[in-house]
C-alpha cells in the first residue's frame, strides 16, 4: 500500500528573524484520528514547538502554506499548488464507508461489488454517514 502524504510548509518573519517551517503529512493517520481536517497551522506550530497561543503563531496564521511532494491519493488533490484537502478528507472518508457497507450489500442483496451499482453505493455510504452524524 503506498503512503498517502503531502508536504507543508510556511515562510515568515517575525521581529527580524525568518521562520520556515515544514512538516510532512500522513493524510491516512489523519483521517484515521479526525472526522475533519485539522488546522495545517496548528501541526506545523506543533511540529516546531511553537505554542498556539503565540505572537509568533499569530504571524505564522497570516501566511499561506505551501504543499508539495503529494504521495498517493494526494497527487490528484493538488493541483496548480492548491491542495483541496477537503475533498480528499470527503472522499478518502466515504472510500471508508463503502468498505464498511459492502459485506452488508453482498450478504443481504448478493452484490459483490458495489462499484457495479453506483447509485446503490452512493445511497449505502449516505446512509452510512448519516447514521454516523446521529
Amino acid at each position: 500500500m503506498s503512503k498517502n502524504s503531502i508536504d507543508a510548509a510556511v515562510e515568515f518573519s517575525y521581529q527580524g528573524v525568518v521562520y520556515h517551517y515544514t512538516t510532512c503529512l500522513d493524510l491516512d493517520l489523519l483521517f484515521r484520528q479526525y472526522d475533519e481536517m485539522p488546522s495545517i497551522h496548528v501541526m506545523l506550530a506543533r511540529a516546531h514547538s511553537v505554542d498556539t497561543y503565540s505572537y509568533l503563531y499569530e504571524v505564522m496564521q497570516e501566511e499561506e502554506i505551501v504543499f508539495s511532494h503529494p504521495q498517493g491519493t494526494a497527487l490528484a488533490y493538488l493541483v496548480d499548488g492548491e491542495f483541496d484537502h477537503n475533498a480528499l478528507a470527503t472522499n478518502w472518508q466515504n472510500a471508508q464507508a463503502a468498505a464498511l457497507v459492502q459485506p452488508i450489500a453482498e450478504r443481504e442483496l448478493g452484490i459483490t461489488s458495489l462499484d457495479l451499482h453506483p447509485d446503490l453505493k452512493r445511497a449505502l455510504v449516505a446512509a452510512y454517514n448519516l447514521g454516523k452524524a446521529a
